[in-house]
C-alpha cells in the first residue's frame, strides 16, 4: 500500500517535469521551431482545429518556418490564425504556402522570455510540492485506516521528499538549459 502511494507520487512528478519540458518547447527562442505553432487553432469550416492537423510545417533554415496547408482553400484562414496568435510574427502568404520569418528577438524580448520560463518552472515546482503534500496526506491516512507503523510511513515520507528533491533538480536543470537557449544571440 505504501509502495503504491510512493509510486503514484513519482509518476505524477515525472508527468509534471515532462509537461514543463513540453511547455518550454513552445517558447520562442532565436530559432524557428514547429512546436511554437502547436497551440494555434484555425477555424476550419466552423471547427477550431490545431494547425498541426491542417498543414505540414517545415523549417528550411534557422529563422524561417514554412506552413503548407493540405487544403489550399484554408491558406488565408491559417494566415489569419497565425497573425492573431501571440507569436508576434507577420505571415507572408503566396497563395499556397505561408512563410513565417523569425527575426532574432531583442535583448528586452529575450529577458521577457526568460521571465516566462522562470514562471513556468515555478508553477511546476508548486505542482511538485502539491503532489508531495497529497502523498504525505495519503500516508498519514494509512496510519489511521490500515495496520501500518509510523516508522514505515516516516521512511515513505522521506522517500517522497527525495523524489521531490530529484524532480526539483531536474526542473532547475531544464530551466538553466532553456534560459541559456533563449539568451543565445
Amino acid at each position: 500500500m505504501i509502495e503504491d502511494v510512493v509510486a503514484a507520487a513519482n509518476e505524477k512528478m515525472d508527468k509534471t517535469v515532462v509537461n514543463l519540458n513540453h511547455e518550454f518547447t513552445t517558447i520562442r527562442t532565436g530559432r524557428a521551431s514547429a512546436a511554437m505553432l502547436e497551440r494555434i487553432q484555425v477555424d476550419y469550416y466552423g471547427t477550431p482545429t490545431p494547425i498541426t492537423q491542417l498543414a505540414g510545417i517545415k523549417s528550411p533554415e534557422a529563422h524561417l518556418l514554412v506552413v503548407e496547408p493540405w487544403d489550399k482553400h484554408i491558406v488565408s484562414a491559417v494566415a489569419k490564425a497565425i497573425q492573431a496568435s501571440d507569436l508576434g510574427i507577420t505571415p507572408s502568404n503566396d497563395g499556397s504556402v505561408i512563410r513565417l520569418p523569425f527575426p532574432p528577438p531583442t535583448e528586452e524580448r529575450r529577458r521577457e522570455l526568460v521571465k516566462q520560463c522562470r514562471h513556468l518552472a515555478e508553477e511546476a515546482k508548486v505542482a511538485l510540492r502539491n503532489e508531495r503534500r497529497d502523498a504525505n496526506a495519503k500516508l498519514d491516512r494509512l496510519i489511521k485506516e490500515e495496520d501500518v507503523s509510523k516508522d514505515e510511513v516516516h521512511r515513505a515520507e522521506e522517500q517522497v521528499q527525495k523524489l521531490t528533491d530529484k524532480h526539483v533538480a531536474s526542473i532547475e536543470e531544464a530551466l538553466k538549459h532553456k534560459e541559456a537557449e533563449v539568451m543565445e544571440v
